[in-house]
């Protein structure tokens, strides 16, 4: 686990319930909060940016005034959310509900949270991040370069999320689940096979039937 995330996940909350539990963490135990909001935000690498290209959707978790938790998930074509850098990820935001749920909270608290996930491969990448929200008319360069190839929805705002940290979970009780190109892609040579496997029956059995009517057309020999 990232050192980095460490120190924003492992709060005197979690440090005592992980005391408690015979859990408590290796690394000498959290910092103070400030402490914690004031460390070097991580970069994303060549394989989170590889893994995040890939991903057809993602859950986004924000809190609200209240205090609150609010998931959403959000999908696409792959490589939807889009690396703007090493430190900022971003995604087109569409016309959609109308509840502006995930919206509304980063205006008060722009602290948010994502899990990737390739179930396929039980893969699993968390970032804590900043996300700000843009009117897409107030930055229509961006707004374009964010657009879903072939989608007619109406881009609204634009979304980016200032990477704070990142950790690749571990692989325990993730169910394997494929998608239909994943499944698609699996049988392409099985069914390659069953095409060449029906062509060799089909030809034997002509063969066969040919010797057969060949064996009945021959004469009978002198009686």
């Amino acid at each position: 686990m990232g050192r980095r995330y460490l120190d924003i996940a492992t709060t005197p909350s979690v440090a005592a319930a992980q005391e408690h539990y015979g859990g408590a963490a290796p690394w000498g135990g959290p910092r103070a909060p400030a402490d914690a909001e004031a460390g070097e935000s991580q970069q994303l690498g060549p394989a989170e940016l590889a893994f995040i290209a890939t991903r057809d959707g993602f859950y986004l978790a924000s809190v609200s005034e209240t205090g609150w938790p609010y998931v959403q998930y959000r999908g696409g074509p792959a490589g939807f959310l889009t690396p703007v850098d090493a430190g900022t990820l971003g995604f087109a935001d569409f016309r959609g509900n109308r509840q502006y749920i995930t919206t509304g909270n980063v205006t008060a608290n722009d602290r948010v949270s994502l899990f990737l996930m390739d179930y396929a491969h039980r893969h699993r990448l968390k970032i804590f991040g900043h996300l700000r929200m843009t009117d897409a008319a107030d930055n229509p360069e961006l707004a374009a370069r964010l657009a879903v190839p072939g989608y007619r929805g109406r881009i609204e705002r634009v979304a980016l999320i200032a990477v704070e940290a990142f950790d690749w979970n571990c692989s325990q009780h993730i169910t394997p689940r494929f998608t239909q190109a994943e499944i698609e892609g699996a049988l392409t040579p099985v069914r390659a096979e069953l095409a060449t496997l029906r062509a060799e029956n089909e030809r034997l059995r002509r063969e066969l039937a040919g010797r057969e009517t060949t064996r009945h057309e021959e004469p009978d020999g002198p009686a």
